[in-house]
């Protein structure tokens, strides 16, 4: 799997707090309401930003096991601050080849956040049966899908965006990623296989005041052009120009679509 920096996963995580679907978090805190316990594997945590996230609002008593295959990520993530109850094991573990050892023992819900974009068609096959296998209702935020609104426009946002569409089709450690496709995807397929899905959007809202988080995610949009080679370099360097300069002036905002979703088997808990 393609590693991200903390610096990067600290940087995102108010954005991704913000954007949380209310509906879809309150569909999973309901579906617990009446338990004393709950038992949790969050895959590919990072340091930790989903425990923050649903550990507030869950039963006193939580079992967290922590899944990824980056040990410095994984390290802060278990040494993170936590409310009494809350105890966490952290699972050095490769997804892309261990899913199904992921997901042995008891579980009652299986999480992961700003995963699922990254992951082949044939991986998200894979997560939907060994769930649905299992019992196992699953909690999948942040899945970027597609949608890209900036403010000031630039004549070459429309290649920007189709760049940033198409790098993210490409193999994540997962094989071909499906991207922005993963979402409406991944609700069909949990629907075929006989869940109830409760959805919906989950989009960074970012406003003028946040310029390290546009400068950064700029940047990142530009590489991605430049890898793909769907605009040319002097039109790249012309638009992250513009860019820079209108998020200096405190003249820029994005929106950034992302889904999510809740999907458990129709009649369990």
């Amino acid at each position: 799997m393609t590693g991200f920096s903390a610096d990067w996963l600290a940087l995102r995580e108010p954005h991704d707090a913000r954007a949380r679907n209310s509906a879809v978090l309150n569909a999973v805190v309901t579906s617990f309401a009446g338990n004393r316990s709950v038992r949790i594997v969050d895959l590919a945590c990072g340091t930790g930003s989903t425990v923050r996230a649903l550990a507030p609002r869950f039963p006193a008593e939580q079992n967290w096991r922590l899944a990824d295959n980056d040990l410095s990520l994984l390290a802060r993530a278990s040494a993170m601050a936590r409310p009494a109850g809350v105890t966490l094991t952290a699972i050095p573990i490769d997804l892309n080849h261990d899913l199904e050892a992921a997901l042995d023992g008891p579980i009652d819900l299986v999480t992961t956040s700003a995963l699922l974009d990254l992951v082949s068609e044939d991986w998200l096959e894979r997560l939907a049966v060994e769930t649905q296998a299992r019992s196992i209702p699953i909690y999948a935020a942040l899945s970027y899908d597609g949608r890209i609104d900036i403010s000031p426009s630039h004549p070459f946002d429309a290649e920007i965006i189709t760049a940033v569409n198409a790098h993210q089709r490409r193999d994540k450690g997962f094989g071909p990623a499906l991207g922005p496709m993963v979402a409406r995807t991944a609700v069909a397929r949990f629907e075929a296989l006989g869940c109830s899905v409760v959805q919906g959007a989950a989009d960074w809202v970012i406003g003028a005041s946040d310029r390290k988080f546009q400068m950064e995610i700029f940047s990142g949009w530009a590489g991605a052009a430049r890898e793909t080679g769907d605009l040319a370099l002097s039109d790249t360097v012309e638009w992250l120009t513009f860019r820079r300069d209108a998020v200096a002036a405190g003249r820029s905002s994005v929106r950034v679509g992302h889904v999510d979703f809740f999907a458990r088997l129709t009649g369990s808990r």
